[in-house]
């Protein structure tokens, strides 16, 4: 490195966001997390001893994937190489891949390998680090916000370790705004600025999770505000709201808050209660709440309390939401109290709710069991020589376009999650199940 590299290098410090800027660079820095980073976890014992095998941090934007990955490459005694998925290429990974082999076999010192967005990366991308995986020529840590056993092939999968990062808990925000208004060598220590309570409790509520988020208004509001005759930078609750373009949510002034007034909201939609819903939504839209938002938990009540007891109600919330982002405000007031009344009025089940619940627990607490040979897929090349779809009945070609024949794996057979109810619609489906298994069985 020359003299004008180091003085881009230093320069970039200096200048860089303040959640960057704030990044801890050893494990006792890190806040949050403690799942995965307490001190007796096993990500905190593997760091400490340096003996990382390849992982992957799986989580939201803001919760530390990346930070994390800054600690290790200040830990550990390995070469440490980052790369972003966005940006990268195969000539880059050919690069890492030479340098590591270099590092291996003259020197005997290991490589990790950091991929941001590894999500990013193709089938053929990653494919091609598998080998170098799997003989410890790289050891890799992927950073990921979407689904990693969607997105990552499987193979990588199996030979890494995933590790699910939360957002942050308000008390953990909390800490870290603190910590940057009071550090003068990384932070805003050196700007005097003071924030008050109340603004320090919106920040770390509306930052919603997202420490980065949570960072990038409090400096945006020291670096913005003019100091007060006491020379000091206060940080009150309307500059805070303003620094986060969120509006401060106060529903009532006897103080209830942002949450319990939202589950009122549920609740009473839930309770076919269309009179107290309303209200609810009339004091959250009075009080400046994202209608995106309000449009979201009307989805869900849709789904989830009244299901497939009317079909109709999800079609109508799907609505609203796609209008209110079209149509904005003060309009959108008309399109949602529209859906809450159906919402309110449709008969409930929650069957589907259940249904889903009961067969993730299943598939948590149980082996992975194999499809059934019947039914697995014989279009693609060799499966016919497997076997796969032999025995396979086709539904269209019985009566009632119906056969009965085993769809759950052997160790589940006979197990069922879907019970529909006997109201509304819900208890149509409920007959016809009847009545085709019925007449399946007598035929």
């Amino acid at each position: 490195m020359d003299i004008f590299d180091y003085m881009r290098q230093e320069n970039s410090k200096k200048e860089s966001p303040l959640a960057s800027r704030m990044r801890p660079t050893t494990l006792d820095e890190v806040v949050g997390q403690q799942h995965i980073v307490g001190k007796d976890k096993l990500l905190y014992r593997a760091i400490m001893a340096d003996k990382l095998s390849s992982i992957i941090f799986y989580g939201p934007p803001g919760t530390g994937k990346t930070t994390l990955a800054k600690v290790i490459a200040n830990t550990t005694s390995a070469e440490f190489t980052a790369i972003n998925a966005t940006a990268a290429g195969k000539k880059d990974m050919e690069q890492v891949v030479q340098q590591a082999k270099d590092n291996r076999g003259m020197y005997g010192k290991k490589t990790i390998l950091f991929i941001d967005e590894i999500h990013r990366f193709n089938k053929g991308q990653q494919d091609y680090l598998l080998p170098f995986v799997e003989d410890g020529t790289l050891i890799l840590i992927g950073a990921t916000t979407e689904n990693p056993y969607f997105e990552v092939n499987g193979a990588l999968l199996s030979r890494s370790i995933i590790f699910e990062l939360k957002p942050l808990e308000q008390d953990d925000i909390r800490t870290l705004l603190v910590r940057a208004l009071n550090d003068e060598q990384k932070g805003l220590g050196s700007y005097g600025a003071v924030i008050d309570d109340d603004a320090l409790d919106f920040l770390s509520d509306m930052a919603n999770g997202d420490a980065r988020a949570a960072l990038t208004a409090i400096e945006l509001g020291v670096l913005t505000t003019e100091p007060s005759s006491d020379g000091k930078i206060h940080i009150t609750l309307d500059v805070a709201s303003e620094c986060i373009q969120r509006r401060v949510v106060k529903y009532d002034k006897s103080g209830d808050n942002h949450y319990d007034t939202v589950s009122a909201f549920i609740k009473s939609m839930r309770g076919s209660d269309p009179d107290a819903a309303i209200y609810y939504l009339a004091r959250m839209l009075y009080a400046g709440e994202d209608v995106r938002f309000i449009a979201r938990r009307i989805m869900i009540c849709a789904s989830e309390d009244v299901g497939n007891a009317d079909p109709q109600a999800l079609q109508v919330a799907v609505a609203a939401a796609q209008a209110v982002e079209r149509i904005g405000m003060p309009e959108s007031q008309i399109i949602l109290a529209q859906a809450v009344n159906y919402i309110a009025c449709a008969p409930k089940s929650n069957a589907s709710y259940l249904s889903v619940d009961a067969a993730m627990q299943t598939v948590a607490e149980t082996a992975t069991a194999p499809i059934p040979v019947h039914l697995q897929d014989s279009h693609y090349k060799s499966a016919g020589k497997l076997g796969h779809g032999e025995g396979y009945q086709y539904a269209h070609n019985f009566p009632n376009h119906y056969v009965k024949q085993q769809y759950l794996p052997d160790a589940l057979a006979g197990q069922t999650f879907y019970e529909p109810t006997d109201i509304g619609y819900e208890a149509k489906i409920k007959a016809h199940l009847e009545r085709i298994r019925r007449e399946a069985e007598e035929s």
